[in-house]
C-alpha cells in the first residue's frame, strides 16, 4: 500500500469527515478517470489495480488536485485480495463512503472459439470480481448505515454484439448482480447502480490500435457517427456519471442502470 496523505485545506470540511472512495481498476481509463473525478470533489479516493506500477501516475494526479489517495495492488478475481483492500481503507480512513467495480477484462472472439481459459478470465474478473469487491465494502456500509456502489457494465449488456459473447454475458451478469444487492441493502441504506458505457476512447483501445498503426485522430474518424452524438466517449464522460450517481445529488436512486452511450442503444448505429 501506498499512501499520499495531504492535510485537509478547507476548514469546513474536517479531514476525518470527508468522504472515501474506492475505485477498482484506477490504473488507467474509465477507472483513472473516476479516480480523479472524486478527487476534483476532495474525497479521499483508494486506487487500486492489477498492476500496481502503474498506480503512482494517478496518485501524482490526485496529489496535484489537493486530495489523498492510497495505492492498493489488488487482483479483484481474489477474494482475499478484496478483503485486503477494504481492510486497508478501513485501517488508513476508518469508512467506506463509495466503492467503483470498474476492474475488468475484454476478451473478444466468437462463443465458437473461446477456450475455457477465456471463460475462466472473463467470469473471475468481470463478474466474481465485481462481487466480490461488493462483498469486502458492504459490511462497512451496513456499519455507518450509508454508501453507495456503482458498478461498471456495458452497454453490450443490453444490445447484441457480434464476437463478444462472454464479455457480454458477464456485463449483463453484473446487472443481476446490481439489483440483487440494490434490493438487499437498501433497507440498510446502501445504494446500489450501475454505468452501461458505450464506446469509450481509453488507453486500452489506443494501445490496441497502435499496435496496428492506428493513430488516435484516426480512431476518432473511424467512430464517427457513433451513436445519436456522432462521436465516442470521453473517459471523463463515463466518470461524470459515475460521479452523479455514486453522490448525494443521486441520493433517491438505486437499482438502476444509467446508460451512457452517446444515443447507440437507441438507433444500433455504430458509425
Amino acid at each position: 500500500m501506498t499512501r499520499s496523505k495531504l492535510a485537509s485545506t478547507n476548514s469546513q470540511d474536517p479531514d476525518e469527515y470527508r468522504k472515501v472512495a474506492v475505485v477498482t481498476g484506477a490504473a488507467s481509463g474509465i477507472g483513472k478517470a473516476c479516480a480523479l473525478r472524486f478527487a476534483d470533489a476532495g474525497l479521499r479516493v483508494a486506487i487500486s489495480d492489477i498492476r500496481p506500477d502503474a498506480l503512482g501516475a494517478v496518485a501524482a494526479e490526485i496529489s496535484e488536485r489537493n486530495s489523498d489517495s492510497l495505492s492498493i495492488a489488488t487482483d479483484v478475481s481474489q477474494a482475499s485480495d478484496c478483503e485486503r483492500l477494504a481492510q486497508e481503507v478501513l485501517s488508513a480512513w476508518g469508512r467506506i463512503d463509495m466503492l467503483v467495480a470498474n476492474a475488468g477484462v475484454q476478451i473478444g472472439g466468437s462463443l465458437l472459439d473461446a477456450a475455457e481459459r477465456d471463460w475462466d478470465r472473463i467470469l473471475a474478473v468481470n463478474l466474481k470480481g465485481v462481487a466480490y469487491s461488493c462483498k469486502a465494502v458492504i459490511p462497512a456500509m451496513v456499519e455507518q448505515g450509508s454508501g453507495s456502489i456503482v458498478i461498471m457494465s456495458s452497454v453490450n449488456a443490453l444490445v447484441g454484439s457480434a464476437s463478444m459473447a462472454i464479455y457480454n454475458m458477464s456485463k449483463a451478469g453484473v446487472l443481476a448482480l446490481m439489483r440483487s444487492l440494490a434490493t438487499e441493502f437498501g433497507p440498510r441504506g446502501i445504494r446500489v447502480n450501475a454505468v452501461c458505457p458505450g464506446n469509450t476512447l481509453t488507453g486500452f483501445h489506443i494501445e490496441k490500435m497502435a499496435r496496428k498503426g492506428v493513430s488516435v485522430d484516426q480512431i476518432r474518424e473511424m467512430t464517427r457517427g457513433y451513436g445519436l452524438l456522432g462521436r465516442i466517449a470521453e473517459p471523463e464522460e463515463i466518470a461524470n456519471a459515475v460521479y452523479f450517481l455514486a453522490g448525494d445529488q443521486a441520493s433517491f436512486v438505486t437499482g438502476q442502470a444509467l446508460v451512457v452511450d452517446g444515443g447507440f442503444s437507441v438507433t444500433g448505429r455504430a458509425g
